[in-house]
C-alpha cells in the first residue's frame, strides 16, 4: 500500500544516504534539514489554539449518583483546518474513580469559519459545587509532526445535589396522610386540631369530647371528631457540627439527615404545612425560610447541596436561640443531631426547656448498623469484647434518649435507610395525636 503523510515523509527520509559522502556536520544537517523543514512547514500549518472560541452550556445542577452532560462549543476563526485534541479538566470529585482519562479528553475537526460541540459526561462523587478547570487543546499540522498547545478558561459550575434516595417512600407515607385526613379521629379539643365531624359516642371516648348541643337534639350521645390542623410550622434543624461528621457506612451522618429532612419537607408540605430550614454548629450555615409548597423542596435541596460538616463542637446556646428567633409562634421543631451521651448531657439538656416550653421538639439520630452487628458478635475471644463494647454503646445511647423523653421530646433513633421513613412515621403519629 502506498504511504501518505507522515509515515511517508518518514519512510523518504530514512532512505536518504547517510553520512555516505561526508560523515561530518554537513552530513547530519544534509540529512535533518528536511526534517526540520517538514516539523517546520507542519507548524506553520496547525490552526492557531488561542484564537480559537470557547462556550460552554448544558447542565448546572445534578443529583448525586447522576449524570450532568456539559457541552463545550469550539469556534474556528481562522484560515486553517483545526485538527486538535482537547482535555477538558474538572475536579477529579466530578467522575468515578478511573473514567477521568476517557471523559475528559476528546478529538475533534473544525474548518476554518466553522464551529463543533463536545459533550463531556460528568458523574460526580461527592455534593457541592464543581467548578470547571482548564480546557487544553492540542493542534496538529497535517503531517502531524508538530503541535500547537493552549488553555482557555471556561467558566461553569455544577452544583451536586443530595440523592434524597428517601423519596420512593413517599407515596406509601402521603397515603397514609389521606388516610389521616379522610378518616373520623378520636381526639380531644386541643392546639394543633381542627373539627372535622359529629359521630356517636362510643366506650372510651374522652368525654370532653361530647357535644352536648348535638346530643339533645338527637336521641345518642354526640361526640365531635377532630383532625390535624393544616399551615403548621415545622423548623427542620440540621446540626452541622463534629458528631455530624461520623461516617456510616460509606456516608457522614450528615447525609442520612439530610435525606431524612427532605422526605419530611416533601410530606408536610404536602399537608399543607409550612417548613422552614435551619443548620447550625458554632455559626448560621444556612437558612430557608417562607418559601411557598411548590418551592420548598428545590430550595431545600439547594442549600443543602454545598453544607458540609465542621470539625467543631456545636454551640447548643446558639443553636436554641437561633431556632426561637427562626420560629417565633409555636412550631415542631425537628432536630436532626447526634445521641452521643457527651453532647447530649453537657449541650442539649441544660437548653432543652427553652424549647420545650414553647414548642413540640423531635429529636432524630442516625444509629450505625455495625454496632447492632457488633452486639450479636461471638465464637472468639475478640467477638465477645466487641460484643461487649456495642452493648454498652447501646445501653448509653437508650439513657441518653429516655432523658430526652422525660423532657417531653420525641426521640427517633434509626439507622441511615430507616431514619427517613421512621422520621416521617413520627411526624404522622403527632398529627394523629393532635400534637400539631
Amino acid at each position: 500500500m502506498p504511504l501518505t503523510g507522515r509515515a511517508a515523509l518518514l519512510a523518504a527520509l530514512g532512505s536518504l544516504p547517510v553520512g555516505i559522502w561526508d560523515p561530518g556536520w554537513s552530513g547530519i544537517l544534509a540529512v535533518n534539514a528536511p526534517l526540520a523543514v517538514a516539523c517546520a512547514c507542519d507548524y506553520a500549518l496547525a490552526a492557531p489554539v488561542r484564537r480559537l472560541g470557547l462556550t460552554r452550556s448544558g447542565d448546572t445542577s445534578v443529583r448525586l449518583g447522576e449524570s450532568a452532560d456539559i457541552t463545550l462549543t469550539v469556534t474556528n476563526p481562522s484560515r486553517r483546518l483545526l485538527r486538535a485534541r482537547l482535555r477538558d479538566a474538572w475536579p477529579p470529585s466530578s467522575w468515578q474513580s478511573g473514567t477521568e482519562m476517557t471523559a475528559s479528553r476528546h478529538r475533534l475537526s473544525v474548518p476554518p469559519g466553522e464551529r463543533r460541540r463536545v459533550t463531556t459526561r460528568l458523574r460526580p462523587t461527592r455534593r457541592g459545587d464543581r467548578q470547571a478547570d482548564r480546557v487544553t487543546i492540542r493542534s496538529y499540522g497535517p503531517l502531524g509532526l508538530f503541535a500547537r498547545q493552549g488553555t482557555h478558561k471556561v467558566p461553569w459550575t455544577v452544583r451536586v445535589l443530595p440523592p434524597f434516595t428517601s423519596r420512593k417512600h413517599l407515596p406509601s407515607k402521603l397515603a397514609r396522610l389521606r388516610e389521616l385526613d379522610g378518616r373520623t379521629s378520636v381526639l380531644i379539643r386541643g392546639e394543633g386540631t381542627e373539627f372535622d365531624s359529629l359521630r356517636e359516642y362510643v366506650p372510651g371516648d374522652d368525654t370532653r369530647s361530647i357535644d352536648w348541643r348535638a346530643t339533645a337534639r338527637q336521641s345518642s350521645v354526640a361526640v365531635r371528631t377532630w383532625r390535624p390542623e393544616r399551615d403548621r410550622h415545622i423548623l427542620l434543624v440540621l446540626d452541622t457540627g463534629r458528631t455530624s461528621a461520623g461516617r456510616v457506612g460509606d456516608a457522614p451522618r450528615l447525609d442520612a439527615s439530610m435525606d431524612a429532612a427532605l422526605l419530611l419537607a416533601a410530606l408536610a408540605s404536602r399537608a399543607g404545612d409550612r417548613v422552614d430550614l435551619l443548620a447550625y454548629d458554632r455559626r448560621l450555615r444556612a437558612l430557608v425560610q417562607g418559601r411557598s409548597a411548590g418551592d420548598v423542596l428545590p430550595s431545600l435541596v439547594d442549600a443543602m447541596a454545598t453544607l458540609e460538616p465542621e470539625l467543631i463542637e456545636t454551640d447548643a446556646r446558639g443553636l436554641t436561640a437561633t431556632a426561637l428567633r427562626t420560629a417565633p409562634r409555636r412550631s415542631l421543631i425537628v432536630l436532626l443531631t447526634s445521641l452521643d451521651a457527651a453532647p447530649v448531657e453537657e449541650g442539649l439538656l441544660p437548653v432543652l426547656p427553652q424549647l420545650t416550653q414553647r414548642h413540640t421538639v423531635l429529636v432524630a439520630s442516625v444509629a450505625d448498623p455495625l454496632v447492632t452487628q457488633m452486639a450479636a458478635s461471638r465464637g472468639s475471644v475478640d467477638a465477645v469484647y466487641e460484643a461487649a463494647a456495642a452493648a454498652q454503646a447501646q445501653t448509653e445511647r437508650h439513657r441518653t434518649a429516655e432523658q430526652l423523653r422525660r423532657h417531653g421530646v420525641t426521640v427517633v433513633d434509626a439507622t441511615p435507610d430507616d431514619l427517613a421513613p421512621a422520621l416521617a412515621d413520627a411526624y404522622l403519629a403527632l398529627k394523629t395525636a393532635g400534637r400539631l
